[in-house]
């Protein structure tokens, strides 16, 4: 697999050659190489500390592009209402919506937290659950194989079950999460007690779910970088993926093929937990129509996710309106929301050349947790984006679909992602998310509390890494652990 070079500084424990892994000498590349303290390059933003560290554009943007970022910042916190009402900019919420605002889910640009297993009442904000179910008539298993459908919805409740409504209409239920736990021994004497949730959906208002369903629950992501990763070539992708796994190395990242709306055609998918969106501004305005019930102009469906069996919802007032051509997002607003989406700035890394960090980075690469989580990219100069353009980034992330095993499966295909494969998810930032908000959790559905919980919930391609984790000496878990809190 031709992978984005890595330069590897640090000499490599000797406790490897002990679990089975071979360390071949690697060149350190003499070209300019970035500094991995500023990850995003010159769009970092040093000294962004606390709960506010993800707040601020990118360092590197124009004074007359900084009233853009914050209009369509206030576009992302708007908490929208109900239509009709006299502020038309802002009506339309619903009538089923998971939140009011997008702010309400990415809390402070941040990750999301789960269903309080304590508190169903308090609703599943900034988390929701994804519906499915296997194409039920030729026309919908042509348009899933043409890749048109990425998934077919619940023919009541649509393709995401909705816990919050209007008034005079019917929430579609509530979520509950329980877990059962499982104790894993580490070298060392340390057990980590790792949680397995169920989750259902009680006081079904429209009858029941239908009986082939599928049901994923998906954690609100960190809102940070997202520009840069879009600002990956596409060439980039398809160099690094190896979906034989040819060159026998045991991982076999390969690209999701997704329909892009605005291009009508297929393209490659990079954002969502599963890669199931081509492009940031169609994630956004998905995000608005499932989320908060909006229609925008690639999903102009004023209902929002509304189905044909929730007559009531599917007749209630809605907030087009022709001055804005006729939707309740339209283009001003999604361009707007765009450039924010596009330029909310990495946090420089404080302690990237601390020494326990520094080692922590040197265990990581040998273990082969960088195989997927791709430490590096040189980005190519873009006019279109000029904050993003030529920089030097360090994501870790490959942006491939990977089998991570049973454990972590949802058993709900997306497009061409099997049920138990995942976009590998950026590590940028994942030092910072309970500083960001102390509820903040990991993994697609915040199952893990911590992040050496999600290390040891990889199975499938990663679970030798995992096991190589397990096997460390305290010291040197700790080191890897630190490295990873220094992102």
């Amino acid at each position: 697999m031709n992978r984005p070079a890595r330069t590897p500084l640090f000499s490599f424990p000797f406790w490897l050659a002990s679990i089975g892994l071979a360390i071949a000498p690697i060149a350190v590349n003499a070209q300019t190489i970035g500094d991995p303290a500023m990850p995003g390059g010159e769009t970092s933003w040093t000294g962004a500390k606390g709960r506010n560290a993800f707040v601020h554009q990118s360092a590197n943007m124009s004074f007359e592009k900084r009233l853009d970022f914050k209009l369509g910042e206030a576009l992302f916190q708007r908490l929208w209402v109900t239509a009709p009402t006299r502020t038309k900019a802002a009506d339309g919420l619903g009538p089923l919506f998971n939140s009011r605002a997008c702010s309400g889910c990415h809390i402070r640009n941040g990750r999301g937290h789960p269903v309080d297993e304590n508190d169903s009442e308090a609703g599943a904000t900034s988390m929701l659950l994804r519906l499915s179910i296997p194409p039920q008539t030729a026309e919908q298993l042509r348009d899933h194989l043409d890749g048109k459908l990425a998934t077919i919805p619940d023919p009541v409740y649509g393709g995401q079950f909705q816990d919050f409504s209007i008034p005079g209409i019917q929430a579609e239920g509530r979520v509950k999460v329980t877990y059962t736990t499982t104790n894993v021994p580490l070298a060392g004497g340390e057990t980590v007690t790792l949680r397995n949730p169920k989750y259902e959906m009680t006081d079904l208002a429209y009858g029941p779910l239908h009986p082939d369903i599928m049901v994923s629950p998906r954690l609100a992501p960190p809102m940070i970088g997202l520009g840069l990763l879009e600002a990956i070539p596409d060439s980039t992708l398809i160099a690094t993926s190896d979906p034989q796994d040819k060159d026998g190395d045991g991982i076999s990242g390969r690209l999701n093929q997704v329909w892009d709306i605005a291009n009508s055609k297929m393209a490659i998918g990079r954002f969502g937990w599963k890669a199931g969106m081509p492009t940031l501004d169609q994630q956004n305005q998905n995000a608005f129509q499932f989320d908060i019930g909006l229609s925008t102009p690639l999903y102009p469906n004023a209902s929002g996710d509304c189905t044909a069996a929730q007559t009531d919802c599917i007749n209630a007032p809605d907030g087009n309106d022709e001055e804005f051509d006729g939707l309740e997002v339209h283009s001003v607003m999604t361009d707007l929301v765009l450039h924010y989406a596009r330029n909310i700035a990495l946090p420089a890394r404080a302690n990237a050349n601390n020494a326990d960090v520094v080692a922590g980075e040197a265990i990581f690469e040998a273990i082969g947790c960088a195989s997927c989580h791709t430490p590096r990219y040189e980005l190519p100069e873009r006019a279109d984006m000029p904050e993003q353009s030529g920089q030097v980034i360090w994501p870790y992330t490959d942006l491939l679909l990977h089998d991570m095993g049973d454990g972590l499966a949802d058993h709900r295909p997306e497009a061409q992602a099997s049920g138990s494969e995942w976009r590998t998810p950026p590590l940028w930032g994942i030092g910072r998310a309970q500083e960001i908000d102390p509820r903040a959790r990991f993994l697609h559905d915040g199952r893990a509390r911590t992040i050496l919980e999600a290390i040891l919930w990889h199975g499938g391609e990663a679970a030798r890494a995992r096991e190589a984790v397990t096997k460390l000496p305290p010291s040197e878990r700790s080191q890897l652990l630190a490295f990873l809190k220094s992102l």
